[in-house]
Parts: C-alpha cells; sequence; structure tokens
C-alpha cells in the first residue's frame, strides 16, 4: 500500500481548505472593493459558502485531532465540508452558465427563498453580503476565466479533497 505524503493527511486537508476559503473570501472582499466590483446574489451565496467551509474546517481540525484511530469524526466533517463545497459547485456553475449564455439575464425569473435571504444578510452586515451586481456579468477575468468560474475550480477541489478525507483509511 502507497504511503501518501503527510500534506495530504485529512486533518492537513481540513486545514488546507479552510485557510483557502478563508483566503478567497479575502481576496473576493479586496477585488470588490480596489476594483468597483459589484457582487451579485450567486456571488454572495458562494462568499456565504466559504465562510461555512471555514467553520466547518475548524470544528473538523478540532474533532478529529491528530490522532487516526478516530474514523467516525473524521468522515463525518469531511461528509460535511464535501457537501458544502458540491454545494458550492452547482451555484458556481449556475453562475458560470448564466455568463456564457444568458447574458442580460438576472440571477433568476423573480426572487426565490435565498435572494430574500441574501438581501437580509446584505442588510446587517454590507461590506460582506451587500449583493448589487447581476449574475450574468462576468466583471473581472483573470487568465481569461470569470470570478465565478474560478470558484468552481475552487469548490471543485474542496469537494475533491474532503471526498479523499472521507474515504481514506486509517
Amino acid at each position: 500500500m502507497p504511503v501518501l505524503h503527510p500534506l495530504f493527511a485529512p486533518r492537513n486537508l481540513f486545514a488546507i481548505t479552510g485557510l483557502a476559503a478563508a483566503g478567497l473570501v479575502g481576496g473576493g472582499l479586496i477585488l470588490a472593493h480596489t476594483l468597483n466590483l459589484a457582487a451579485c446574489p450567486l456571488c454572495i451565496l458562494q462568499r456565504m459558502l466559504y465562510l461555512l467551509l471555514v467553520i466547518e474546517s475548524i470544528a473538523a481540525w478540532l474533532l478529529t485531532g491528530s490522532t487516526p484511530e478516530r474514523t467516525l469524526p473524521r468522515r463525518l466533517a469531511a461528509f460535511a465540508m464535501a457537501a458544502t463545497a458540491s454545494t458550492g459547485v452547482v451555484i458556481a456553475s449556475y453562475q458560470t452558465w448564466l455568463q456564457r449564455f444568458a447574458k442580460g439575464a438576472s440571477c433568476t425569473a423573480d426572487q426565490p427563498w435565498w435572494e430574500h435571504f441574501v438581501n437580509w444578510a446584505g442588510s446587517q452586515w454590507p461590506l460582506m453580503f451587500e449583493a448589487s451586481g447581476l449574475c450574468s456579468e462576468a466583471g473581472w477575468k483573470f487568465l481569461g476565466l470569470s470570478i465565478a468560474e474560478w470558484s468552481l475550480v475552487a469548490f471543485t477541489a474542496m469537494t475533491i479533497a474532503m471526498l479523499a478525507a472521507m474515504l481514506r483509511k486509517a
């Protein structure tokens, strides 16, 4: 059986995922304020999922400890984080589709519950959660990919990392 690099130990994957999620939130806020980018409701939902991943990663890191025989807490934590990251994949995929194929469309035809939630969160903490942009506008690109497409890459990598943490044997 091949020995994996210690970097890929589940506890380290939890820490890396949490740090990456925190960095993406921070980077998103910096981009928004330095480039005057307006976040849309789907962007805000993704930001909320990144923040949830930060919280989950801290809990997972603390729950699993350094003992490899604690497989149930590790698997439950990895499952929760994989579910959160997979939700991010779905949202980022939808936003990518809007940006590529539904130019000028709003996030949805009517205001669903989650858009009301984003509006409420924006009124509570505008710096972090105010949504004033259109979901179909890419706004800014890096290496040819929009922020939504980079978010899709990040959420996909996080999902794969958490599935690896969940399925790895002690």
